[in-house]
């Protein structure tokens, strides 16, 4: 039997495509790979920022997840925001039930404006539900502060801080360190029973890195999907962030931040 390979996305919706399912689905797609989704809440947003938000009820996102698990093969999944405990619970419920082979999670808890978008029971409940069960979890430094209660200010402190969160149970840990702005931006990657890695990249001065965080987790997903290991998706993705950023960079979308040019250079739609 042949078919794509296919990555889900889990994560909520922007009315102005530049972030959530929009986002993903368009790296997905950038990346030669099958999108599949379920909404956890709708917004009403564009470039200037988030005017309303309508959450889905649980009920009905354990439909959509059933729905596309009980029919198509899911071989990567990607988990966006989840900022109630119930949505987190019903996707620990699913990611139980199905086993997917692999499963990203961006932990969305801070809006670009810096506003805290998760209560402290949620936090609570990632760790005891959720963290585990992935594979990989994708935090930028103001999640990390939250997720771990402490400042992070230094790329040792990132350092210290992915190793604590692979002590208190995660898988794998990929920090993101973007908001140390200097001429170099380094991530960290920690793992269990493995080295400590740090990634670098060059600094790209650009207004438009809304969805950023979205994109890199689809774009590991998608690889992984399509076949890599995970250090070579993690590099591969990197790549890719850098050059959609650089592809976007003198790009006017509506008047404020505006997003990444995720279709800078298509991969045709491959099949396994």
């Amino acid at each position: 039997m042949t078919r794509y390979p296919t990555v889900l996305t889990i994560a909520g919706s922007d009315s102005g495509g530049g972030a959530g399912i929009q986002a993903d689905l368009k790296t997905i797609a950038a990346l030669g790979a099958y999108g599949a989704s379920a909404i956890t809440a709708l917004t009403a947003q564009n470039t200037l920022g988030v005017s309303a938000i309508h959450a889905i009820p649980p009920a009905f996102l354990k439909a959509q997840l059933e729905a596309v698990f009980e029919d198509i093969t899911v071989d990567a999944v990607k988990i966006g925001m989840v900022n109630t405990i119930e949505v987190a619970l019903v996707i620990s419920e699913i990611i139980e039930k199905y086993k997917p082979g692999f499963v990203v999670f961006d932990p969305v808890m801070v809006s670009t404006s810096g506003s805290r978008l998760i209560q402290e029971e949620t936090v609570a409940v990632l760790w005891e539900a959720l963290f585990s069960k992935v594979n990989l979890i994708t935090p930028n430094l103001d999640e990390a502060q939250i997720l771990i209660s402490k400042q992070i200010e230094t790329v040792e402190a990132m350092k210290a801080a992915a190793e604590e969160m692979v002590r208190r149970g995660c898988n794998a840990v990929l920090l993101k360190g973007g908001h140390l702005v200097g001429p170099v931006l380094s991530d960290i990657f920690a793992q269990k029973n493995e080295d400590t890695l740090i990634f670098e990249s060059e600094y790209i001065e650009s207004p438009n890195v809304h969805g950023t965080g979205c994109t890199l987790s689809s774009a590991i997903a998608s690889f992984i999907a399509t076949g890599y290991s995970l250090p070579e998706a993690i590099i591969f993705s990197k790549e890719y962030i850098s050059g959609a950023i650089e592809a976007g960079k003198n790009i006017t979308t509506g008047n404020g931040p505006g997003p990444l040019n995720h279709s800078f250079s298509p991969v045709p739609m491959q099949t396994i």
